[in-house]
């Protein structure tokens, strides 16, 4: 199924349409939406409750959970555990229209490491750059106020204290923290499909006008993208390995008088398994 939409429509209102024709398609009678925070505003979240379905978000965090500080509270100097989880239900809404749903909070021992060590690097070029070494780029650490260049202390001791954090928001009836966060990271499935640049793909730009010609266009592309995930996983090979390796060999058929003569580069041993494996997938088809 290809979905187009025009281009000044925001992608947090193409969601729950696309959705309702898969189901709808598929003849499914529930689904659980399972996206990126990015992907998903507030009204979102209460479209898809208002439409009777379930969903797992990544929970945006501003501040540090109250769950998260009161145990810091209660464990003075003690350094949270890896993979620790804190839950947090939460009932939000006028009593007229209610909506239960529950936070997880999960801290991690390597995300705290990669976090912290992004920052120690934002804070060394907020720095310098304070200090007039460097010129003034994007950075949130640097704090302007009129003429003056400081570094934001306050911003740099809460993103250290969010380090390590992630949340999930769901609205699923007693949800567990292994099955959000397991199903959340199941979205890496999903991020690895279009781990390609859009010009291997040739999605953009398009030039059609019409939205038949533009939805042929995207059908095509993403017919292409499931022949090349066909291909990875039936050979081993990654798509841009196949294509190297076989573009060196062709077969030449030459005419002489009534004959036809058949040249061919004779195939490696790697690229003739490979070329068999796909060979036997789709007899099998």
């Amino acid at each position: 199924m290809v979905h187009a939409f025009e281009g000044n429509k925001a992608e947090t209102r193409t969601m729950l349409p696309v959705v309702q024709a898969f189901m709808a398609a598929h003849h499914l009678p529930e689904v659980t939406v399972v996206a990126d925070a990015g992907m998903m505003s507030e009204q979102n979240l209460k479209d898809l409750e208002d439409a009777g379905l379930k969903f797992v978000v990544g929970a945006r965090i501003p501040e540090v959970p109250y769950q998260v500080a009161q145990w810091q509270r209660e464990h003075p100097g003690e350094p949270i555990s890896d993979q620790q989880i804190f839950i947090q239900p939460w009932v939000m809404g006028p009593n007229a229209d209610k909506r239960k749903r529950t936070i997880f909070y999960q801290y991690r021992h390597d995300r705290a490491r990669r976090t912290l060590k992004g920052i120690d690097t934002q804070i060394a070029k907020a720095e310098k750059a304070v200090a007039g070494k460097v010129a003034v780029k994007r950075n949130r650490f640097v704090q302007l106020s009129g003429g003056t260049r400081t570094v934001n202390r306050q911003l740099e001791a809460k993103t250290r204290a969010l380090a390590g954090l992630k949340g999930y928001v769901t609205n699923l009836d007693s949800p567990t923290a292994e099955f959000v966060i397991g199903a959340y990271h199941q979205l890496w499935q999903v991020e690895k499909s279009f781990r390609m640049s859009k010009s291997d793909l040739r999605a953009r730009p398009i030039f059609h006008h019409k939205r038949d010609s533009i939805e042929a266009h995207l059908t095509v592309v993403f017919a292409a993208l499931a022949v090349t995930r066909w291909l990875e996983r039936t050979t081993g090979w990654s798509v841009k390995k196949l294509v190297k390796t076989l573009r060196r060999y062709h077969t030449i058929q030459i005419q002489v008088g009534d004959k036809v003569v058949t040249a061919a580069d004779p195939l490696p041993d790697d690229a003739l398994t490979a070329l068999t494996k796909i060979q036997t997938a789709a007899a099998a088809h």
